[in-house]
């Protein structure tokens, strides 16, 4: 499959020097925008992650260089809000998507341009759902609520009490997602490593842990191997080496001349204006 390799965060994924492709650089910030403008449009946790894995998996499908992401993103994230009960106005999106790369702009006129740029949404909606053949995702979520109350009562009270053990589990749940973890590992896969990579940053020990016949993660999940929990473990890690890389914007000092998101997305079919990229 076209571009496997980088939905699943591998080798295929790094450039020169174990820095992060291009590609993977755009990947990680239109992630970045759909987390921010999810926030913004008062989505909920799962559905947010739901329009990140719609996003990535069409990606996986499709060559990067075939679709504005952004555009992607957006109908991604409306068509996130159908499947998980949470109906967003195509209105709504546009005007966030607008001000995330337009901070100080006006709103958009309800104008030609505006109309193409919801057509364009409905669009890609459609062509989305066709290259997913209408799957449902699963997600760590519906895990990670058990597995935090097993290991609350399973673990030292004062000990779960005097660190942000949930909080900070549900912290890096959300940040997997900006890769493509959640294609590439089981949904209980995730959810033991967040929990196991929480435990080991606060220095937190299970109680009996030597003594037992098997490890504690594998408790959750029997066909679990430390290999692959130190594979995840890895990609989380990666995920914050690249934030530390990317500017919190997509375009940090874009020229006025540059052409911006909603003036270049308002044809059909989605493509790239002019074959213009953000990393330039």
């Amino acid at each position: 499959m076209e571009g496997w390799e980088d939905c699943r965060g591998g080798a295929a994924a790094q450039g020169p020097e174990a820095r992060p492709a291009p590609e993977a650089r755009v990947q990680f910030r239109v992630a970045r925008f759909i987390v921010e403008a999810g926030v913004n449009l008062g989505m909920r946790s799962i559905p947010i992650a739901t329009a990140c894995t719609i996003y990535r998996k069409f990606f996986c499908e499709t060559n990067l260089d075939a679709y504005d992401p952004y555009l992607i993103a957006m109908s991604s994230i409306y068509l996130a809000g159908k499947v998980k009960e949470q109906r967003l106005r195509i209105r709504d999106i546009i005007n966030v998507s607008n001000r995330y790369f337009n901070p100080s702009g006006e709103p958009l006129e309800l104008d030609s341009r505006f109309w193409e740029l919801r057509e364009s949404i409905v669009q890609c909606e459609l062509l989305i759902l066709r290259s997913m053949l209408f799957q449902v995702f699963q997600h760590s979520h519906k895990y990670l609520l058990h597995y935090l109350v097993s290991l609350r009562n399973w673990l030292n009270r004062h000990s779960w009490q005097r660190t942000p053990v949930a909080v900070t589990v549900w912290a890096l749940l959300r940040d997997s997602y900006h890769r493509g973890l959640c294609l590439s590992f089981q949904a209980q896969h995730i959810t033991v490593a967040v929990l196991y990579l929480a435990l080991q940053v606060y220095g937190v020990e299970v109680p009996a842990e030597v003594e037992a016949e098997k490890p504690w993660w594998q408790v959750f999940s029997d066909d679990l191997t430390k290999p692959i929990i130190d594979n995840i473990v890895s990609d989380l890690i990666q995920i914050y080496t690249i934030d530390t890389e990317i500017p919190l914007r997509p375009w940090p000092g874009l020229p006025k001349e540059k052409p911006r998101m909603v003036s270049c997305l308002g044809t059909l079919p989605p493509r790239r204006h002019d074959g213009w990229s953000p990393e330039e």
